[in-house]
Protein backbone atom coordinates (compact mmCIF):
# COMPACT_ATOMS: atom_id res chain seq x y z
CA UNK A 1 0.00 0.00 0.00
CA UNK A 2 3.20 2.56 0.17
CA UNK A 3 2.02 5.71 2.09
CA UNK A 4 -1.92 5.28 0.44
CA UNK A 5 -4.51 4.54 2.93
CA UNK A 6 -7.41 2.95 2.81
CA UNK A 7 -10.69 4.72 3.91
CA UNK A 8 -11.17 2.30 7.23
CA UNK A 9 -7.31 3.46 7.85
CA UNK A 10 -8.07 7.25 7.36
CA UNK A 11 -11.52 7.05 10.02
CA UNK A 12 -9.24 4.99 12.29
CA UNK A 13 -6.34 7.32 12.91
CA UNK A 14 -9.48 10.27 13.28
CA UNK A 15 -11.05 8.35 16.28
CA UNK A 16 -7.52 8.36 17.75
CA UNK A 17 -6.61 11.53 17.32
CA UNK A 18 -10.04 12.75 18.50
CA UNK A 19 -9.67 10.26 21.94
CA UNK A 20 -6.45 11.13 22.50
CA UNK A 21 -4.61 8.43 21.64
CA UNK A 22 -2.06 9.79 19.19
CA UNK A 23 -0.61 13.03 19.96
CA UNK A 24 -0.80 15.38 17.19
CA UNK A 25 2.29 17.60 17.98
CA UNK A 26 4.32 14.42 18.08
CA UNK A 27 3.73 13.23 14.54
CA UNK A 28 4.50 16.86 13.29
CA UNK A 29 7.77 16.61 15.50
CA UNK A 30 8.08 12.53 13.67
CA UNK A 31 7.83 14.41 10.41
CA UNK A 32 9.61 17.43 10.90
CA UNK A 33 12.77 15.15 11.50
CA UNK A 34 12.13 12.42 9.34
CA UNK A 35 15.11 13.58 6.35
CA UNK A 36 15.20 10.33 4.29
CA UNK A 37 13.25 9.77 1.60
CA UNK A 38 12.14 6.37 0.38
CA UNK A 39 12.45 5.68 -3.38
CA UNK A 40 11.90 2.47 -5.17
CA UNK A 41 13.47 1.68 -8.35
CA UNK A 42 11.54 -1.17 -9.18
CA UNK A 43 8.70 1.80 -9.63
CA UNK A 44 10.49 5.06 -10.57
CA UNK A 45 8.27 8.15 -11.14
CA UNK A 46 7.27 8.99 -14.44
CA UNK A 47 6.10 11.97 -14.01
CA UNK A 48 8.77 14.84 -13.46
CA UNK A 49 8.23 18.36 -11.79
CA UNK A 50 7.77 20.39 -14.69
CA UNK A 51 4.84 18.00 -15.18
CA UNK A 52 3.29 18.12 -11.99
CA UNK A 53 3.73 21.68 -12.00
CA UNK A 54 1.24 21.74 -14.98
CA UNK A 55 -1.04 19.22 -13.42
CA UNK A 56 -1.28 21.44 -10.83
CA UNK A 57 -2.34 24.58 -12.90
CA UNK A 58 -4.55 22.64 -14.86
CA UNK A 59 -6.47 21.15 -11.82
CA UNK A 60 -6.18 24.70 -10.32
CA UNK A 61 -8.52 26.22 -13.34
CA UNK A 62 -10.58 22.54 -13.18
CA UNK A 63 -11.59 23.96 -9.52
CA UNK A 64 -12.68 27.16 -10.70
CA UNK A 65 -14.54 26.06 -13.43
CA UNK A 66 -16.47 23.00 -10.91
CA UNK A 67 -16.85 25.62 -7.95
CA UNK A 68 -18.87 28.34 -10.41
CA UNK A 69 -20.47 25.11 -11.70
CA UNK A 70 -21.71 23.56 -8.31
CA UNK A 71 -22.45 27.11 -6.95
CA UNK A 72 -24.90 27.75 -9.94
CA UNK A 73 -26.84 24.52 -9.72
CA UNK A 74 -26.34 23.89 -6.07
CA UNK A 75 -27.19 27.13 -5.23
CA UNK A 76 -24.94 26.72 -1.72
CA UNK A 77 -21.12 28.07 -0.75
CA UNK A 78 -19.10 26.08 -2.56
CA UNK A 79 -15.12 25.91 -1.88
CA UNK A 80 -13.05 23.85 -4.10
CA UNK A 81 -9.03 23.33 -4.00
CA UNK A 82 -6.63 20.96 -4.73
CA UNK A 83 -5.57 19.13 -1.81
CA UNK A 84 -2.24 16.63 -3.43
CA UNK A 85 -0.80 15.33 -6.11
CA UNK A 86 0.93 11.91 -5.77
CA UNK A 87 2.50 8.95 -8.17
CA UNK A 88 1.22 5.85 -7.16
CA UNK A 89 0.18 2.38 -8.60
CA UNK A 90 -3.12 1.73 -9.95
CA UNK A 91 -3.52 -1.14 -7.54
CA UNK A 92 -2.72 1.27 -4.55
CA UNK A 93 -5.43 4.13 -5.68
CA UNK A 94 -7.78 0.90 -5.82
CA UNK A 95 -7.63 0.10 -2.86
CA UNK A 96 -7.34 3.03 -1.34
CA UNK A 97 -10.98 3.91 -2.30
CA UNK A 98 -14.38 2.54 -0.10
CA UNK A 99 -17.27 0.20 -1.38
CA UNK A 100 -18.90 0.95 -2.50
CA UNK A 101 -18.08 4.49 -3.57
CA UNK A 102 -18.87 7.07 -6.90
CA UNK A 103 -16.22 6.36 -9.57
CA UNK A 104 -16.96 8.17 -13.02
CA UNK A 105 -15.16 6.63 -15.68
CA UNK A 106 -14.75 8.66 -18.70
CA UNK A 107 -12.40 9.58 -21.77
CA UNK A 108 -10.00 12.40 -23.27
CA UNK A 109 -10.46 12.27 -27.23
CA UNK A 110 -8.06 11.81 -29.01
CA UNK A 111 -6.10 10.39 -26.03
CA UNK A 112 -6.46 6.61 -25.89
CA UNK A 113 -7.69 4.76 -22.33
CA UNK A 114 -9.94 5.72 -19.90
CA UNK A 115 -9.65 7.72 -17.06
CA UNK A 116 -11.30 8.05 -13.37
CA UNK A 117 -13.01 10.38 -11.61
CA UNK A 118 -13.76 9.76 -8.04
CA UNK A 119 -16.14 11.42 -5.97
CA UNK A 120 -16.63 10.60 -1.92
CA UNK A 121 -19.61 9.21 -0.84
CA UNK A 122 -19.93 11.73 1.62
CA UNK A 123 -20.12 14.60 -0.54
CA UNK A 124 -22.02 13.14 -3.26
CA UNK A 125 -24.84 12.45 -1.07
CA UNK A 126 -24.33 16.04 0.49
CA UNK A 127 -24.84 17.21 -3.75
CA UNK A 128 -28.30 15.37 -3.72
CA UNK A 129 -29.55 16.17 -0.78
CA UNK A 130 -29.13 19.95 -1.99
CA UNK A 131 -30.83 19.40 -4.98
CA UNK A 132 -33.64 17.50 -3.77
CA UNK A 133 -34.24 20.57 -1.28
CA UNK A 134 -32.27 19.52 1.39
CA UNK A 135 -29.74 21.27 3.71
CA UNK A 136 -26.88 19.42 1.66
CA UNK A 137 -26.75 16.86 4.24
CA UNK A 138 -24.45 13.97 3.29
CA UNK A 139 -25.64 10.62 4.32
CA UNK A 140 -24.00 8.81 7.82
CA UNK A 141 -23.44 5.50 6.81
CA UNK A 142 -21.81 4.36 2.76
CA UNK A 143 -24.21 2.41 0.83
CA UNK A 144 -25.30 2.34 -2.57
CA UNK A 145 -27.37 4.58 -4.66
CA UNK A 146 -31.31 4.24 -5.52
CA UNK A 147 -32.36 4.21 -8.93
CA UNK A 148 -33.18 8.62 -8.64
CA UNK A 149 -29.84 9.18 -6.78
CA UNK A 150 -28.04 7.15 -9.67
CA UNK A 151 -29.35 9.23 -12.38
CA UNK A 152 -29.15 12.60 -10.76
CA UNK A 153 -25.14 11.77 -9.66
CA UNK A 154 -24.35 10.53 -13.81
CA UNK A 155 -25.64 13.79 -14.53
CA UNK A 156 -23.21 15.78 -12.77
CA UNK A 157 -20.36 13.72 -13.18
CA UNK A 158 -21.29 14.07 -16.94
CA UNK A 159 -21.08 17.90 -16.56
CA UNK A 160 -17.72 17.95 -14.49
CA UNK A 161 -16.31 15.80 -16.73
CA UNK A 162 -16.81 18.57 -19.53
CA UNK A 163 -15.13 20.91 -17.81
CA UNK A 164 -11.77 18.84 -18.06
CA UNK A 165 -12.18 20.13 -21.96
CA UNK A 166 -12.06 24.09 -20.05
CA UNK A 167 -9.21 23.20 -18.12
CA UNK A 168 -7.13 21.56 -20.79
CA UNK A 169 -7.92 23.85 -23.63
CA UNK A 170 -4.91 25.92 -23.15
CA UNK A 171 -2.19 22.82 -23.33
CA UNK A 172 -4.36 20.04 -25.66
CA UNK A 173 -7.30 20.02 -27.30
CA UNK A 174 -9.33 17.54 -25.67
CA UNK A 175 -12.97 16.14 -25.97
CA UNK A 176 -13.94 14.55 -22.64
CA UNK A 177 -16.91 11.99 -22.58
CA UNK A 178 -18.47 10.50 -19.74
CA UNK A 179 -18.35 6.62 -20.44
CA UNK A 180 -20.01 5.33 -17.12
CA UNK A 181 -20.69 5.03 -13.24
CA UNK A 182 -19.49 2.20 -11.12
CA UNK A 183 -19.75 1.96 -7.42
CA UNK A 184 -17.18 -1.00 -7.10
CA UNK A 185 -13.57 -0.27 -7.07
CA UNK A 186 -12.49 -3.38 -7.79
CA UNK A 187 -15.04 -3.72 -11.14
CA UNK A 188 -12.72 -0.79 -12.59
CA UNK A 189 -9.56 -2.40 -13.90
CA UNK A 190 -8.98 0.38 -16.96
CA UNK A 191 -4.92 -0.50 -16.53
CA UNK A 192 -3.07 -3.05 -15.47
CA UNK A 193 -2.38 -2.84 -11.49
CA UNK A 194 1.18 -2.32 -11.21
CA UNK A 195 1.05 0.62 -13.53
CA UNK A 196 1.88 4.38 -12.61
CA UNK A 197 -0.69 6.88 -12.35
CA UNK A 198 -1.21 10.76 -11.15
CA UNK A 199 -4.02 10.86 -8.32
CA UNK A 200 -4.86 14.48 -7.76
CA UNK A 201 -7.23 15.32 -4.92
CA UNK A 202 -9.78 18.16 -4.48
CA UNK A 203 -11.22 19.01 -1.45
CA UNK A 204 -14.49 20.72 -1.36
CA UNK A 205 -16.96 22.39 0.83
CA UNK A 206 -20.45 21.60 0.50
CA UNK A 207 -22.10 24.01 3.16
CA UNK A 208 -21.08 22.25 6.36
CA UNK A 209 -20.01 19.06 4.29
CA UNK A 210 -15.91 18.87 3.57
CA UNK A 211 -15.58 15.78 0.42
CA UNK A 212 -12.83 14.63 -1.83
CA UNK A 213 -12.57 14.46 -5.30
CA UNK A 214 -10.25 11.93 -6.76
CA UNK A 215 -8.85 12.39 -10.29
CA UNK A 216 -6.84 9.60 -11.63
CA UNK A 217 -4.83 10.18 -14.75
CA UNK A 218 -2.68 7.06 -15.85
CA UNK A 219 0.85 7.60 -17.44
CA UNK A 220 -0.25 5.60 -20.19
CA UNK A 221 -3.09 8.10 -21.29
CA UNK A 222 -0.72 11.06 -20.87
CA UNK A 223 2.31 9.96 -22.53
CA UNK A 224 1.85 11.19 -25.79
CA UNK A 225 1.73 14.66 -24.30
CA UNK A 226 3.98 14.77 -21.85
CA UNK A 227 6.27 16.93 -23.86
CA UNK A 228 3.48 19.49 -24.16
CA UNK A 229 2.96 19.52 -20.26
CA UNK A 230 6.90 20.10 -19.85
CA UNK A 231 6.76 22.91 -22.23
CA UNK A 232 3.65 24.34 -20.59
CA UNK A 233 5.00 28.11 -19.10
CA UNK A 234 3.01 30.81 -21.26
CA UNK A 235 -0.27 29.26 -19.36
CA UNK A 236 0.61 29.19 -15.93
CA UNK A 237 1.29 33.10 -16.38
CA UNK A 238 -1.62 33.84 -18.84
CA UNK A 239 -4.27 36.07 -17.07
CA UNK A 240 -7.37 33.72 -16.12
CA UNK A 241 -10.08 34.12 -19.17
CA UNK A 242 -13.49 33.24 -18.21
CA UNK A 243 -14.68 30.43 -20.13
CA UNK A 244 -18.43 29.79 -21.82
CA UNK A 245 -19.26 27.21 -19.27
CA UNK A 246 -18.62 29.79 -16.81
CA UNK A 247 -20.41 33.69 -18.33
CA UNK A 248 -23.55 30.96 -19.04
CA UNK A 249 -23.41 29.59 -15.40
CA UNK A 250 -23.29 33.18 -14.30
CA UNK A 251 -25.99 34.25 -16.40
CA UNK A 252 -28.67 31.80 -15.62
CA UNK A 253 -27.99 32.37 -11.88
CA UNK A 254 -28.09 35.90 -12.33
CA UNK A 255 -31.47 35.72 -14.20
CA UNK A 256 -32.88 33.79 -11.30
CA UNK A 257 -32.19 36.52 -9.09
CA UNK A 258 -35.09 38.13 -7.63
CA UNK A 259 -35.77 41.94 -7.78
CA UNK A 260 -38.66 44.71 -6.86
CA UNK A 261 -41.05 46.16 -9.37
CA UNK A 262 -43.11 48.70 -8.05
CA UNK A 263 -45.37 51.28 -10.17
CA UNK A 264 -45.12 54.92 -9.09
CA UNK A 265 -49.36 56.05 -9.28
CA UNK A 266 -48.22 59.74 -8.19
CA UNK A 267 -46.60 62.17 -4.98
CA UNK A 268 -47.38 65.24 -3.63
CA UNK A 269 -46.46 67.67 -0.97
CA UNK A 270 -48.43 68.40 2.12
CA UNK A 271 -47.55 70.33 5.22
CA UNK A 272 -47.77 68.62 8.71
CA UNK A 273 -50.96 70.57 9.41
CA UNK A 274 -52.36 69.29 6.88
CA UNK A 275 -51.09 65.59 8.14
CA UNK A 276 -52.59 66.15 11.17
CA UNK A 277 -56.36 66.99 10.00
CA UNK A 278 -56.46 64.42 7.45
CA UNK A 279 -59.83 62.40 8.15
CA UNK A 280 -61.78 59.21 6.47
CA UNK A 281 -62.78 60.39 3.06
CA UNK A 282 -60.29 63.70 2.50
CA UNK A 283 -59.19 63.70 -0.85
CA UNK A 284 -55.56 64.27 -1.40
CA UNK A 285 -54.34 64.99 -5.05
CA UNK A 286 -51.57 63.99 -6.81
CA UNK A 287 -48.79 65.14 -9.50
CA UNK A 288 -49.82 62.19 -11.57
CA UNK A 289 -52.09 63.60 -14.55
CA UNK A 290 -54.47 60.92 -15.14
CA UNK A 291 -54.32 60.17 -19.04
CA UNK A 292 -50.20 59.89 -18.32
CA UNK A 293 -48.40 56.96 -18.42
CA UNK A 294 -47.22 55.45 -14.83
CA UNK A 295 -43.32 55.18 -14.44
CA UNK A 296 -42.47 51.50 -13.53
CA UNK A 297 -39.33 50.75 -11.01
CA UNK A 298 -37.26 47.89 -11.04
CA UNK A 299 -35.00 48.42 -8.00
CA UNK A 300 -34.52 51.82 -7.76
CA UNK A 301 -34.05 52.39 -11.20
CA UNK A 302 -36.77 53.51 -13.52
CA UNK A 303 -37.22 50.78 -16.66
CA UNK A 304 -40.46 50.97 -18.36
CA UNK A 305 -43.82 53.58 -18.47
CA UNK A 306 -47.39 51.65 -18.45
CA UNK A 307 -51.20 52.50 -18.12
CA UNK A 308 -53.44 50.92 -15.34
CA UNK A 309 -56.28 48.92 -16.03
CA UNK A 310 -57.77 45.47 -14.88
CA UNK A 311 -57.13 41.86 -15.68
CA UNK A 312 -60.26 39.70 -15.16
CA UNK A 313 -60.67 40.85 -11.39
CA UNK A 314 -57.04 41.67 -10.89
CA UNK A 315 -55.32 44.88 -11.01
CA UNK A 316 -52.91 45.12 -13.93
CA UNK A 317 -50.29 47.34 -15.82
CA UNK A 318 -49.75 47.42 -19.45
CA UNK A 319 -46.17 48.15 -20.53
CA UNK A 320 -46.61 50.81 -23.15
CA UNK A 321 -42.63 52.02 -22.92
CA UNK A 322 -39.03 51.10 -22.47
CA UNK A 323 -37.17 53.73 -20.91
CA UNK A 324 -33.79 54.60 -22.77
CA UNK A 325 -30.82 53.91 -21.39
CA UNK A 326 -29.41 56.81 -19.43
CA UNK A 327 -32.85 57.98 -18.67
CA UNK A 328 -33.43 55.66 -16.22
CA UNK A 329 -33.35 57.81 -13.15
CA UNK A 330 -36.23 60.32 -12.13
CA UNK A 331 -36.49 62.98 -14.47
Amino acid sequence: MGDVLSQAEIDALLSALSEGQVDAEEMKESKAHKKVRVYDFKRPNKFSKDHMHTLQNIHDNFCRALTTYLSAHLHSVIETRVLSMEQITYDEFIRSLPNPTILGIFTLEPLEGTLLLEISPALAFAIIDLILGGLGQGGEKNRDLTEIERTIIERRLSQMVALFGESWAEVYATHPHFVALETNPQFTQIIAPNEMVMLVTLQISVGETVGMINVCLPYLVLEPILDKLSSFLLFAAQAKVSSAVEVEAIRRQIERAKVDLHVLLGQTQISVRELVDLAPGDVIPLDQEVEAPLPVFVGAFRKFRGVPGLHGEHLALKLTEVVEEGRDQDE
